[in-house]
């Protein structure tokens, strides 16, 4: 499994490229799709991964599945913490676009795989609207608000070579909580 690419790689850098409808379903990118599964799982407080993090620049990014209830609800961070008895399905986003964000903005903490062990404070829009297409190569739209939200935000940032400490305040050193 690759291990989580840290902000000094170039690749974190680089604006993905999307991948071919065409290409979707092949063995290559079922590949990568496993390995960022992968990577994602040994995270306890990862929510979601970039291709680019694990050395692959290509327009795709993983929701855990942990991030979401029973329900299909966005699942609240006390949730999620609680949540190493069920394992949700992760959700995947091929060549997403953010076709809507919300005027309503917010201060809200962030931290990234890539850039352990800084958090700080992004001003992000309290809810998105994605379209992408999932690993079956079928076109999607999901909304959402809050963490997803932010979480829309953040990865596509990372699939335009953007790192949250690039427009972050309030930066420190701070080891999650265990």
């Amino acid at each position: 499994m690759p291990a989580i690419l840290q902000k000094e790689e170039k690749v974190l850098r680089k604006i993905a490229k999307e991948v071919p409808i065409s290409s979707i379903t092949t063995p290559k990118i079922k590949k990568i799709l496993k390995e960022m599964s992968a990577s994602l799982a040994t995270q306890d407080d990862g929510v979601a991964i970039a291709a680019p993090q694990i050395g692959y620049s290509l327009r795709i990014f993983v929701v855990s599945g942990k991030v979401f209830s029973k329900d299909g609800e966005v699942a609240t961070p006390e949730m999620i913490k609680g949540s190493k008895k069920e394992k949700f399905k992760d959700v995947i986003f091929i060549n997403p676009v953010i076709s809507k964000l919300s005027r309503d903005k917010e201060w809200m903490p962030e931290g990234c795989l890539s850039v352990r062990p800084i958090y700080g404070k992004t001003y992000r829009s309290k809810k998105a609207l994605v379209t992408a297409y999932d690993e079956n190569g079928k076109k999607f739209t999901r909304g959402g608000s809050g963490l997803l939200a932010q979480i829309f935000q953040h990865e596509t940032d990372h699939l335009n070579g953007i790192l949250f400490i690039d427009h972050a305040k309030d930066l420190k050193e701070e080891y999650p909580p265990k």
